[in-house]
């Protein structure tokens, strides 16, 4: 993948607009604590960075899907994306998944688990509340959070690493523009598994198993594929048990329909979870001032996040 692909990517996310520094910085209003290791796979390190207020914080957090086209890279991260998350007090988990076109789909929902669980496993070292955890990301990004959203588990109690053992759920979701049904995409039985719409992302869905004999990786066959696919569409999980979800869209994108959102927001609302679309009037695949609306996704977090009380 050349450079101009990769920037064009990014961009479909609307997270890169601006570079973020390399080294670890410290702003204005919070501190950032880059490249924390939230796991391993194939030798290398998965990592997140963590923004957090200087002052009053919420106790919390909010993980950030970094990606766009199932492309996810650090340079990607700026805080001043997430500049009003911090100003209500949200401590940010910026997460950057295995990225295509190494890695596929299910890779990344795999890393962005992981992900989430790291998190609530390390809650006390970064002073937020376990149970109070929210999502969000916008493009690939907002299929990650939904993903999560809607089949986040529990953890295995039997793992050996102890951040395995614990749950992957969010507690709310809010996000940007996401890809829901893939075998419904746009239209009823369009299909989109790096085909039709979503041709130009072939490398993204290239599922491959590997053989048990020769240990190479393969092309698995079309009955698994399709598998795959339903198990990586956030529809076929959307359930009772889901969190509150939001969902901002607009009428004009021709990359991802505004069909995926309105699918999505209504098999939740039939399953007696709160979910809301908003839609953005004559947008496309994202829209200039579209940081201007995480003021909305924040009074969603305020909403559904609120401290547990108590009651007699």
């Amino acid at each position: 993948m050349n450079r101009t692909t990769s920037a064009l990517l990014l961009a479909l996310a609307s997270l890169c607009a601006y570079p973020s520094a390399v080294v670890a910085e410290e702003g204005p209003n919070y501190t950032r604590t880059e490249d924390v290791v939230y796991g391993r796979k194939h030798g290398m390190a998965l990592t997140m960075d963590v923004i957090a207020p200087k002052d009053d914080a919420n106790g919390a957090a909010i993980v950030w899907m970094v990606s766009g086209g199932w492309f996810s890279a650090h340079e990607a991260i700026n805080p001043a994306y997430v500049a009003e998350f911090l100003k209500r007090g949200y401590t940010v988990f910026a997460v950057v998944h295995g990225s295509q076109p190494r890695f596929t789909i299910p890779e990344a929902v795999a890393d962005v688990n992981r992900a989430v669980r790291y998190v609530r496993h390390h809650a006390a070292d970064y002073h937020v509340d376990p149970a109070r955890i929210g999502v969000t990301g916008a493009s690939a990004g907002g299929h990650l959070s939904l993903m999560l959203g809607c089949a986040g588990s529990i953890g295995n109690p039997l793992a050996k690493d102890p951040v395995d053992r614990e749950s992957s759920r969010v507690q709310a979701v809010a996000c940007f523009f996401p890809p829901t049904d893939f075998f419904n995409y746009g239209k009823p039985g369009e299909r989109a598994l790096g085909e039709g719409v979503l041709q130009g992302f072939k490398a993204p869905f290239d599922f491959k198993e590997q053989d048990p004999k020769d240990k190479v990786f393969r092309p698995v066959d079309a009955e698994k594929r399709d598998e795959i696919g339903r198990q990586i569409s956030p529809i076929t999980h959307a359930s009772a048990d889901d969190p509150p979800t939001l969902i901002f869209h607009g009428d004009a994108d021709n990359l991802v329909p505004i069909q995926q959102a309105e699918m999505i927001v209504e098999k939740l609302k039939e399953a007696g979870v709160e979910a809301k679309l908003v839609v953005k009037p004559g947008a496309g695949h994202g829209w200039k001032d579209v940081v201007k609306d995480n003021a909305v996704l924040a009074d969603w977090f305020d909403q559904h996040l609120k401290p547990k009380t108590d009651k007699p």
